[in-house]
């Protein structure tokens, strides 16, 4: 089958830095669904594991971290689909990755695709989505109050993929006030077009800005990129006993104690830790994604689908590769087909 890989960690200005392949078709386990790849999207984790992990001495190994597509075989004891099913999912950062004409998956991270989207868009979807939907529900537990404090979160980062999937969540499931953060007037726009009630800017001190709007200290504080960067100011304007969440890299360690005088709470998001420790409640993923579908063709929440970049091949994932390690990314990049 065909698949995009690579056989040893580069830039991606490098012509080996991602390579067209032709690799064995898998097979699925017990629990796994075998997947026709329809439509794939690009993620951070994407660039970072490229340049982090290195294959085995003379094998490939194929990223990609998102998909959506057609169930092809099934195992021997997979109940929750079928053959035919158009599913949607992100996978395990543990096994290959979706960029190849078919893979295997378990079944209890994947959801039914949503029948209002086409394969494109539905693959824009599922990591930033369960990230989002997980740290919001699971870690920060936004639906339980802070005394005291405003009924308001503060997202850093919002125009990317899992801040766009954020703000919608926020907005559209629940009451809190929504303050997002973007430097550009195109990723303003694309926030508050999101349903943010406030855009700030994170090229300036954010506390200040925060405490400008008039609704109080923010309950919680959503952080995606540069958290070491924006820390110091997120603490000053998160309110005591608040909660915050983070899911990036930071490249300098964290001074948490600026938040033990408020006993702010911190919370680590990382979507692919039910996979990896395969944890009771993994198909958490599953439900996550299914109840995703069903809200995207009720019209509540929407595609983050920014741009199709073409078919599935290394030329167009370098391209891909290189806009996400940009910086300049607004809502997702996706690739259709081989």
């Amino acid at each position: 089958m065909r698949a995009v890989g690579y056989k040893q960690s580069l830039p991606i200005d490098q012509d080996a830095s991602l390579i067209d392949v032709e690799l064995p078709r898998p097979e699925p386990g017990p629990r796994d669904l075998l997947v026709e790849i329809r439509a794939v999207s690009v993620n951070p984790v994407d660039t970072k594991v490229r340049m982090r992990a290195q294959p085995e001495p003379g094998g490939v190994k194929v990223l990609g971290y998102d998909a959506s597509g057609v169930v092809r075989a099934v195992g021997a004891q997979v109940s929750l689909f079928k053959e035919g099913d158009e599913v949607f999912y992100a996978g395990a950062i543990t096994r290959p990755g979706t960029n190849a004409a078919f893979h295997a998956v378990d079944e209890r991270l994947v959801g039914v695709k949503p029948r209002s989207l086409s394969f494109e868009e539905a693959a824009a979807l599922p990591l930033t989505t369960l990230t989002a939907w997980e740290t919001l529900f699971d870690r920060l537990e936004i639906q339980r109050p802070v005394a005291g404090a405003a009924n308001a979160i503060l997202i850093v980062g919002g125009a990317g993929g899992v801040g766009s999937m954020a703000i919608q969540l926020a907005r559209r499931l629940t009451d809190l006030t929504v303050i997002a953060t973007a430097s550009r007037p195109e990723t303003q726009a694309w926030c508050r077009e999101l349903g943010a009630h406030h855009v700030i800017d994170h090229g300036r001190p954010l506390a200040p800005q925060v405490e400008a709007l008039g609704i109080g200290a923010p309950a919680f504080a959503f952080s995606i990129t540069h958290t070491d960067a924006h820390f110091p100011e997120i603490a000053k304007a998160i309110a005591p006993q608040g909660r915050f969440a983070l899911i990036d890299d930071p490249k300098a360690p964290l001074d948490i104690g600026l938040l033990k005088g408020k006993s702010v709470s911190i919370h680590w998001e990382s979507m692919f830790t039910r996979s990896t420790f395969q944890t009771a409640d993994m198909e958490r993923q599953h439900a996550i994604l299914d109840e995703a579908s069903r809200l995207v063709d009720a019209g509540t929440i929407r595609t983050t689908l920014a741009e199709v970049l073409g078919p599935v091949n290394a030329a167009n994932l370098k391209r891909a590769h290189a806009f996400i390690e940009s910086g300049r990314a607004r809502g997702k990049i996706v690739l259709s087909g081989f």
